[in-house]
């Protein structure tokens, strides 16, 4: 089987591309499958990490704010067309597989009109603009979260699948990762972090964390940062008078994520659509604090898709402070029957297998 995945910008939109091309993979040991991004987002780096070779198309987004940058838009988006068309000649894909950015749109029209059959996978609880206006050219559209299914015209072609998770996500074991990281067997675990640039808010509230918890015994706080905010912290540490305790890791990223979220107790994040979903899948517990800045306020309704089921906490950014996170975080750590009743709602929300749902999906 010949496939092209495309879906670009994110990791968000990334990361679930390489899963379901992961597991067409391990299914079918001879297929060959390519994708196609753009040049400026991080799916030019992220997918040759990955193994798998990348072309490279135009595509920007639409600008509701100002019209007239719709004409570049509108420019780079027939042009992705066309170049997308021209590399399906050369390749000749037996189907198409879009996981959404703007990359997706020149890429599944041109596959449409070719007569390629095409999938799209729509990550948020709230779609995107793309997806919504491919889902007329699309076989099947799978959904990260059943509530999405409101948004789309097309409910014969709906098959909610949860979000493709990397197998890693999968492997490794709590005692594994402790003992991995170096993190005592019974310490209570703390995971925070905002994205790989970070998040000011949380990072602000965070050192009241750092604060309270600096020395505490048998608690362990990991604190990714984001490269943007990295020095800044640590400088704000420092102002307050404080000397970290070993106890206490201030990271710039955090490397090996799976490792992490299997060894922690409690997290505490941003709600994207791919982070949620890896929580879920690790059966953590968290707080989730949904971006305020993004479109169609989707993280919010990506949060509450858990927290409607017991899996999550919810703690709005206009809400939060050191103090709320301090004592949403503390209470938990104090009450370890709802913790363990969160992480076993969190297990439930996100199916283990939507790469084999979507997988077995295509081929029905």
């Amino acid at each position: 089987m010949r496939v092209i995945m495309t879906g670009g910008g994110t990791g968000g939109h990334i990361y679930p591309a390489i899963a379901i091309a992961d597991k067409i993979l391990e299914k079918t040991h001879d297929s060959e499958i390519l994708f196609i991004g753009t040049l400026h987002g991080l799916e030019k780096d992220i997918v040759p990490k990955h193994g798998y070779p990348i072309k490279f198309v135009t595509a920007s987004g639409f600008h509701r704010k100002n019209m007239i940058k719709n004409f570049k838009t509108l420019h780079d988006y027939t042009g992705g067309k066309s170049k997308a068309a021209k590399i399906m000649r050369e390749f000749k894909p037996d189907i198409v597989i879009g996981t959404g950015g703007y990359v997706s749109a020149p890429v599944i029209k041109a596959a449409s009109s070719l007569g390629i059959p095409c999938y799209i996978h729509e990550s948020n609880a709230i779609p995107g603009m793309t997806n919504k206006m491919l889902e007329g050219c699309c076989e099947k559209v799978f959904l990260g979260f059943e509530e999405a299914a409101h948004y789309f015209k097309k409910q014969d072609k709906l098959v909610v699948t949860g979000n493709p998770v990397r197998s890693e996500f999968f492997t490794v074991e709590k005692d594994q990762a402790r003992e991995e990281l170096g993190i005592p067997k019974d310490d209570f675990v703390v995971l925070a972090f905002g994205g790989s640039q970070g998040a000011g808010r949380i990072n602000k509230a965070m050192l009241e964390l750092v604060r309270n918890y600096n020395g505490a015994e048998g608690v362990q706080v990991f604190f990714g940062t984001g490269k943007f905010y990295y020095d800044l912290i640590q400088q704000e540490i420092g102002d307050m008078g404080i000397e970290l305790s070993s106890n206490i890791h201030v990271m710039e990223y955090i490397n090996n994520m799976q490792y992490y979220l299997s060894a922690c107790d409690l997290v505490v994040s941003r709600s994207g659509a791919l982070t949620v979903s890896e929580i879920n899948i690790c059966g953590k517990p968290s707080i989730l604090i949904p971006s305020p800045n993004v479109t169609g306020d989707h993280q919010t309704f990506n949060a509450k898709a858990v927290a409607d089921k017991g899996g999550a906490i919810i703690l709005p950014e206009k809400e939060l402070s050191g103090e709320s996170l301090f004592k949403a975080v503390d209470d938990l750590k104090n009450d370890r029957a709802k913790l363990e009743a969160m992480a076993e709602q969190s297990r439930k929300t996100s199916p283990a297998d939507a790469a084999d749902i979507i997988y077995y999906s295509m081929l029905s």
